[in-house]
């Protein structure tokens, strides 16, 4: 009794097995024979739609291609490096320009984030997301979003967060003072670096000497602002200004506004513009400060203000293909790596 119950279960079993081998096989037959009958133009669509959903998932949600398209970031970043950035750290959008997902980390002091320009100015919702769909497809070969000059305009910014809420700065002669929160005396920017043990260079284009030209190249505006003649010793020691290759805007910016101010005194809005100069910067809560790490070729937080978390997009992860790479390929080579 035991032996044909035995011998039953394994007829069964083979029965069972003979079934699905035979199912499967059946399903294998029928998968290419659907195959052989499918357009062949079809099949290059399906599996290039396939990739680029893919491509335009990860650079979305994880990992987004981003070319590095000024020297604002020397010597961090170089022009044309191609970067990767970390978009699931801070929380990525829902859908490119709307929504973020939320997320525990906030940027920290020294990331080096990516974040809309907060000066870009929109050319409709459409645009600026197909501008941003083909850009990620192309892993930045194709940016369709160009001003009149055929030059590609700054939606998105890559600048060292350097500020946090609390914090505040002032910038005299290009040299950044901070006062971060709870302390009681503004730093210098050498000394708060080493005390935070910051080790990133900060590249100066400008010397200490191209100051008092620079400065005087300012008041010199003021003068022709206000329709008065410029005092030939003034005109002189500006005259130089014209040889500097990367001016300072800021420090001319306060010079000019110092003679507006000393002409116009009822004017509340020259003292309110020169205050920004003379009492500087201040991080709200929950907003980050940014600066490029190139001081004097770099339109950062000194321009446009502090900018909102919700604004910021993502860290710089690597460098996965320097710019310069054709030419220098053993210096580039070492630049391989992460971003810090």
């Amino acid at each position: 009794m035991t032996q044909k119950s035995g011998a039953d279960f394994f007829d069964r079993l083979q029965l069972i097995t003979e079934k699905c081998l035979s199912c499967r096989k059946r399903k294998i037959r029928v998968k290419k024979e659907k195959q052989k009958k499918k357009n062949v133009i079809a099949d290059w669509i399906e599996a290039f739609l396939w990739a680029a959903g893919m491509v335009l998932l990860i650079n979305q949600y994880l990992f987004q291609a981003y070319q590095i398209p000024s020297g604002s970031m020397i010597d961090t970043l170089l022009i044309g490096d191609h970067i990767f950035v970390n978009k699931i750290i801070y929380g990525p959008e829902l859908l490119p320009g709307f929504g973020k997902l939320p997320s525990p980390i906030k940027p920290k002091r020294n990331d080096v984030i990516i974040f809309e320009n907060p000066s870009y100015i929109s050319r409709g919702t459409v645009f600026d997301i197909a501008q941003r769909v083909i850009y990620m497809l192309t892993l930045t070969l194709v940016d369709i979003d160009r001003d009149e000059q055929g030059q590609p305009r700054a939606h998105f910014l890559i600048k060292r967060a350097v500020g946090m809420g609390g914090d505040r700065f002032i910038q005299e002669r290009g040299n950044m003072l901070f006062r971060p929160a709870g302390e009681s005396r503004w730093i210098d920017e050498n000394e708060f670096r080493v005390q935070r043990g910051m080790t990133h260079n900060i590249s100066r284009l400008m010397d200490e000497s191209a100051y008092p030209a620079l400065e005087a190249a300012g008041r010199a505006a003021g003068y022709r602002d206000i329709g008065l003649p410029i005092p030939p010793p003034l005109q002189s020691l500006a005259a130089p200004i014209s040889r500097i290759e990367y001016p300072d805007f800021i420090a001319h910016e306060k010079a000019r506004l110092e003679i507006l101010r000393s002409a116009y005194p009822h004017e509340s809005r020259y003292s309110v513009l020169l205050a920004r100069h003379s009492l500087g910067y201040y991080v709200p809560e929950s907003r980050v400060f940014p600066l490029g790490d190139s001081r004097d070729n770099s339109r950062d937080g000194r321009y446009f203000g502090p900018v909102k978390g919700s604004r910021i997009l993502g860290r710089g992860a690597i460098i996965y293909w320097p710019g310069e790479f054709r030419n220098k390929r053993f210096e580039a080579f070492q630049r391989f790596g992460p971003i810090r």
